[in-house]
């Protein structure tokens, strides 16, 4: 089971720093953790800080070839095209894998002002 995330341009890694987070990025951050937590290997390229590894996966040269920036954050499970665009949420993505979500055990998403 293996899930890769293809991120738009980014400060870091997951997205997660500066004075104002993005909560779509707290989610993705939480579904990357439980999915781990789970036995499912996870990679995530952001196009500024992996260029080499985001340029060595056809399908999302070719998507962002033919779309642009707007078809980022490119999400791949199993070497299928799950969903572009936009993050899937948590539970699509476990339906996708064929496993159960966590409902107990599930990393706690911190709330901030």
């Amino acid at each position: 089971m293996k899930v890769e995330i293809y991120d738009p341009p980014m400060c870091c890694s997951s997205g997660l720093c500066g004075p104002s987070i993005d909560p779509v990025l707290v989610k993705v951050n939480d579904a990357v953790l439980a999915l781990k937590k789970q036995g499912v290997t996870i990679e995530r390229y952001n196009l500024k800080l992996q260029l080499k590894e985001f340029m060595s996966n056809k399908i999302a040269v070719e998507l962002l070839h033919k779309n642009g920036k707007a078809i980022l954050p490119i999400t791949i499970v199993n070497g299928e095209i799950f969903k572009t665009g936009e993050y899937p949420a948590y539970e699509d993505l476990c339906k996708a894998l064929g496993i159960e979500s966590l409902q107990k055990g599930k990393p706690v998403t911190l709330k901030f002002n």
